[in-house]
């Protein structure tokens, strides 16, 4: 009898502490089912947002010490629907016919991006172990206890109070409103309700600012709950949000509400009896360590692979969207053999004599800066397979390389191994994990095969590191997963000049390795199944196997960059190279500069890597003007900017999809051939181009 008393009143405790923490969670759902159906923008950027409005509160509270109204004011009811308003009229409504998987890179990118611009512009940085502060007086330190099983915080309270009577709102708008009707309208088709004489520009311009507003209030809201205020933490939380959003399916409110709290009820419910359960069966205590903080990332990843009903659903699509025009084709494709040729003539001279230059004449620290920019080329390169042939956005190519790196760290330590065969069995041991992930989520299709991917990122970062047979454990914290740079026959590798060429030497390899699985069959499959993959069954093609191949080959690439980087700084510096946070913003420079191409991820690589040494730091002045001490006084600038410029640069990809870098080859593509026929044919291209086709051509 007391035992059944007892597991009631933990019961109790478990949902009243858990209530506060699922709405704030249901809260931040709903601006993301709210851009979803009113715009058809899955928007990843939403943690950026609630992250820009809990800073500034912050900021103006206890920097500039405002009070809690104007701050409030300001930071959620001025600044945050005004970020959705500035992103929706100047991004995302050039975006409605875009795909799917433009719009979830360009959010990534504003992911990357805004928190970092926030903090260049206002000034702010959050400081280790300062609790953010709530909205009313004495929040955390004023308790109501009025069950006597769970003293509630006013902040805790005041959260259920804010967000109930939001989501009130925001059902009486959808439901009672002409503007809530309006607003589901415009998904279905913005060109199709303009017809009806409804301003889709308005509406949805209204809807971005009023999930913006969500996003704002629910930051400030759960900030509290925080030790430092840092933007990751919001992009976690904005993971935990996709799962309460894909209970309701990304269209249904009631849905996406009880999925938020529910998940809220699931934490506090685990967290409560696995430690007293824990007590009788030990083994319940490794579950209870590893498993629970992952839990959202796992309810996500389950959802996503057994339900059937997402795998059924399709990405909302505008009807009119086929009167636009198709992508353009690779300026490779249009290009003349001689320009070909040339081409390819100046990239080998050009590259011979940078590489001879690092070599002979770089110091150690430009050595060690241009070998990492290679390693991050080769990783790239499996980017370039799973999206720019696959057509896939997989969120977890960190974990692939983490993969690489953390097992020829063990078989290093424990099995030693060779350090080299080691790199190669890890990227084995990633193309194998590649291929397994690969299997579940086959199925699904656009931005739910990228979700998933994500889930399975958080939850490697959240449980599988934490094992001593993937992460080193308790040891790997205390001493580092430290790899020895290896010796090949007479070449010691701990020479950086040594270990370059090899590192040079496996990005040759590996490229042209890619290069001739795009002109390959499997590159030929993909890109059937690209165009139509109803089409390419009809021949005879299976999806699933040639999904499943991409993702092992992608994995593998991954791995044996991953490998190879942790070699290179002999650690694998899991949490600054590999985390999913930072693997996002892989993604967004290799899509923004060009997929599709293996140049495309070596540039992305070099850009990377040597960005903060040549531009920041201000080298490049200093050889322009032939003396270090004549850079200007404002350099070194912060390495913040990184984020900001190539986060930025995501948006470009709206206009060109195949990649700055494709886009700026194609127009020096067109101006050179137009110059020669002017020069050889002595006529101008713009006479050339006017000149009527030939009767019984089609022109």
């Amino acid at each position: 009898m007391l035992l059944g008393a007892s597991a009631g009143s933990d019961l109790l405790r478990a949902l009243i502490q858990g209530t506060p923490a699922g709405t704030v969670y249901a809260l931040l759902a709903l601006g993301l089912v709210l851009t979803y159906k009113t715009s058809g923008v899955f928007n990843l950027a939403l943690g950026a947002q609630a992250y820009v409005s809990a800073a500034l509160y912050f900021q103006a509270r206890v920097t500039w010490g405002w009070g809690i109204v104007p701050s409030l004011l300001v930071s959620v009811f001025l600044l945050a629907p005004a970020i959705g308003w500035v992103l929706e009229r100047f991004v995302f409504r050039h975006l409605r016919t875009a795909s799917a998987v433009a719009k979830l890179v360009v959010t990534i990118g504003l992911a990357v991006a805004l928190p970092a611009l926030f903090d260049l512009v206002v000034g702010f940085q959050s400081i280790a172990g300062q609790t953010p502060v709530g909205i009313v007086p004495g929040g955390a330190t004023v308790f109501y206890d009025p069950f006597g099983v769970y003293a509630l915080s006013r902040n805790e309270l005041t959260a259920v109070a804010v967000a109930a009577l939001a989501m009130a709102g925001l059902a009486g708008l959808f439901r009672y409103t002409t503007v809530g009707l309006h607003m589901r309208a415009v998904v279905e088709s913005p060109r199709m309700t303009e017809l009806n004489g409804i301003r889709a520009d308005r509406v949805s311009s209204f809807s971005w600012a009023l999930s913006s507003f969500f996003a704002g209030l629910a930051g400030v809201l759960i900030a509290p709950r925080f030790n430092t205020l840092a933007a990751p933490d919001f992009f976690n939380l904005v993971v935990i949000a996709v799962a309460a959003a894909a209970i309701g399916m990304l269209v249904s409110l009631p849905r996406t509400l009880a999925g938020g709290l529910g998940l809220g009820l699931l934490i506090a419910v685990f967290q409560t009896f696995l430690p007293r359960w824990s007590d009788s069966w030990p083994w319940l205590n490794t579950v209870r360590q590893n498993i629970t903080p992952a839990m959202p990332f796992v309810v996500l990843f389950a959802v996503l692979v057994f339900w059937p009903a997402i795998r059924r659903s399709r990405a909302a699509s505008d009807p009119l969207a086929g009167v636009d025009p198709p992508p353009p084709a690779l300026a490779s494709l249009s290009r003349s053999r001689g320009l070909t040729v040339a081409t390819r003539a100046f990239a080998v001279v050009f590259l011979t004599i940078t590489g001879l230059t690092v070599f002979f004449r770089a110091d150690a620290s430009w050595t060690f800066v241009v070998t990492q920019a290679v390693i991050l080329s080769l990783i790239f390169l499996s980017i370039t397979v799973i999206t720019g042939l696959a057509g896939e956005i997989s969120l977890c190519q960190g974990t692939f390389a983490a993969v690489g790196a953390f097992a020829s760290f063990q078989l290093v330590n424990h099995m030693g191994m060779s350090v080299l065969v080691a790199a190669l069995v890890g990227a084995v041991i990633a193309s194998a994990v590649g291929a397994l992930l690969s299997l579940p989520v086959l199925r699904l299709g656009g931005i739910w095969l990228s979700i998933a991917t994500l889930a399975f990122a958080y939850f490697f970062d959240s449980v599988m590191v934490k094992f001593s047979w993937v992460g080193g454990g308790q040891k790997a914290l205390e001493e580092g997963t430290r790899l020895p740079r290896p010796t090949l026959g007479p070449f010691n590798m701990n020479d950086n000049r040594t270990f370059l060429v090899l590192s040079i030497v496996l990005l040759v390899v590996v490229a042209f390795a890619v290069v001739r699985i795009r002109e390959g069959t499997i590159g030929q499959t993909l890109r059937a199944l690209r165009g139509s993959e109803l089409g390419a069954q009809s021949i005879g093609i299976s999806p699933a196997r040639a999904r499943v191949t991409a993702f092992a080959i992608s994995a593998f690439i991954a791995g044996l960059g991953g490998a190879l980087l942790a070699i290179h700084q002999q650690n694998v510096n899991y949490s600054s190279n590999f985390s999913p946070f930072a693997s996002l913003f892989w993604l967004v420079l290799v899509v923004s500069l060009g997929a599709r191409t293996v140049e495309g991820a070596m540039q992305a690589g070099a850009a990377f890597g040597l960005f903060d040494a040549v531009l920041l730091k201000g080298a490049i002045f200093g050889w322009i003007l032939r003396s270090p001490e004549r850079i200007p006084s404002f350099f070194p600038l912060s390495p913040t900017w990184t984020y900001v410029l190539f986060g930025l640069g995501a948006l470009q990809f709206a206009r060109h999809p195949e990649g700055l870098v494709e886009s700026g080859k194609r127009r020096s593509t067109e101006k050179v051939e137009q110059w020669w026929a002017a020069r050889h044919q002595g006529v101008e291209p713009a006479e050339q181009a006017a000149e009527p086709a030939e009767p019984g051509v089609i022109s």
